[in-house]
């Protein structure tokens, strides 16, 4: 099969890829660029462990193509955190007990960054609106919703 040469952004470092016309962005992040914080689920655009920032908005993965991602800038579970600290997402959801088993967790982090982007201080429905495509077998909503909740604080008391 033909390859085709795509450019995009991840996590703001510049990629040159090659891949199939048939490839999705979730294949092509895991394996072509080792980026497997990228969880593959149910490859049917149903369970959301494969949420990605595509130009600043949540996606599945497993239901776009890479091909059609050129140019486009991509954000990763592991684009959250620097170097030096954790996202405040990723902080919460650890200290709140937000994580069971972790499948679920990249996709769940990209969603509530995403919301807290957009809205610095949302309400719980808000929240599981937000969090709507992101299903969770292990610890119930709970937790996490509590977690994305201490991430807006302490987002608002970063300033």
């Amino acid at each position: 099969m033909a390859l085709h040469e795509i450019h995009v952004t991840i996590n703001g470092e510049p990629e040159q890829v090659a891949v199939p016309a048939n490839m999705t962005l979730m294949r092509m992040l895991r394996e072509k660029l080792a980026l497997t914080g990228t969880k593959n689920g149910c490859s049917a655009g149903e369970c959301g462990a494969c949420t990605v920032l595509l130009n600043g908005e949540p996606v599945n993965s497993c239901m776009v193509l890479a091909v059609e991602c050129d140019g486009a800038r991509i954000v990763t579970v592991e684009g959250l955190a620097s170097e030096e600290r954790l996202a405040p997402v990723q902080e919460a959801i650890l200290r709140q007990g937000g994580v069971q088993c972790g499948f679920c967790t990249p996709g769940i982090l990209i969603s509530a960054h995403a919301l807290l982007q957009r809205n610095p201080n949302p309400g719980e429905d808000e929240i599981r609106e937000a969090l709507v495509g992101n299903l969770c077998r292990c610890t119930g909503y709970v937790r996490i919703i509590e977690s994305v909740k201490e991430a807006a604080r302490m987002q608002s008391a970063a300033g």
